[in-house]
């Protein structure tokens, strides 16, 4: 293995583990009332609500991305949750993502989609406890052939 190719799976596992901490945190302003919580008073959203299931996924779902344990269907319906918090609440301020404020949800959304393509990658708890099935990723593939 080159180096380059060492350097780039240290890569996709920081944005492993860089993307869903930046969601839980999210969800804990959700959840938990946490980083100053959710409406001018700083309170939690009700549990059972759109805003309650969305909070569940950005902490519970988003861990399993940042642990790297069943990437690849957590990380499609984080995707799925960008999605849907983009529509809903962003893209009917405004085409533009710089208009409505939509930029951290297109991102999330592609970079899940990225990790439900290429799975948690080399140093994720997919390819610790599932070894003895194929762990190297396509992503991982092209970068020992660069």
């Amino acid at each position: 293995m080159t180096s380059a190719a060492s350097y780039q799976r240290i890569a996709y596992a920081l944005l492993r583990v860089v993307a869903p901490f930046v969601m839980i945190q999210h969800g804990a302003q959700k959840l938990f009332g946490a980083f100053g919580g959710v409406g001018p008073n700083g309170g939690t959203v009700p549990l059972a609500s759109l805003m309650g299931v969305a909070g569940v996924l950005e902490v519970f779902v988003a861990a399993l991305v940042l642990l790297g344990l069943f990437t690849r269907p957590a990380a499609f319906l984080l995707a799925g949750e960008m999605a849907t918090a983009f529509f809903m609440a962003h893209f009917p301020r405004g085409f533009w993502t710089i208009q409505n404020h939509g930029e951290t949800p297109v991102l999330l959304c592609f970079i899940y989609l990225l990790f439900a393509a290429f799975g948690g990658g080399r140093y994720s708890l997919d390819a610790l406890l599932f070894s003895g099935r194929r762990t190297s990723t396509a992503a991982e593939e092209s970068m020992t052939a660069a």
